[in-house]
């Protein structure tokens, strides 16, 4: 195993940015939320699915988490890369988030990443035990991406991501559906 140094997503950063957004731009909690689903607006309507609550966005502070699918909603809000709200980290060169109309939401590819993850596991010989431990997670959390439906933490997805020295943006798309 590497002495890699596998830095934390910020989850509270990134609580903290939307709040300050919110506040710049004298919006409610409710509003905000809003404004994130009308992002896709095009896509919504035709897919007809719930939109996103305004307690995911608040219930993040308490949390300190979020799913890796929720975070790109406030990702594309605000602008900005999954890897500006690693505690110190910079976004790698080409990190940029695909684009996303109105007719799209940015997804996380979960095969796409677990496939990476096994292929990457299975050259360092490692078990997913010992994985876990490098990722400061449970084995579980990591075999469970391979069957996930919806979405992985984004603290662990962010964690493979690094430990792959790969960007997030390599294992998001923009979805049409």
């Amino acid at each position: 195993m590497s002495d890699q140094t596998i830095i934390e997503f910020d989850t509270d950063g990134l609580f903290e940015a939307l709040d300050a957004k919110r506040v710049d731009l004298g919006l409610s909690w409710t509003r905000v939320a809003a404004a994130i689903w009308e992002q896709s607006a095009v896509l919504n309507a035709h897919r007809r699915d719930h939109p996103i609550s305004p307690a995911t966005l608040t219930g993040m502070k308490k949390r300190r988490a979020t799913s890796c699918q929720h975070a790109l909603f406030m990702l594309r809000w605000l602008g900005r890369t999954p890897e500006s709200f690693l505690f110190g980290g910079v976004a790698p060169t080409g990190a940029e988030l695909p684009s996303a109309g109105p007719d799209r939401r940015l997804r996380w590819d979960l095969t796409g990443l677990f496939e990476a993850m096994e292929a990457q596991r299975r050259t360092q010989a490692i078990t997913w035990r010992e994985l876990a431990l490098t990722l400061g997670c449970t084995p579980s959390q990591l075999t469970g991406i391979r069957t996930a439906r919806y979405a992985a933490g984004m603290s662990v997805a962010m964690s493979i991501t690094q430990w792959l020295e790969r960007p997030a943006a390599d294992f998001i798309y923009s979805a049409r559906w």
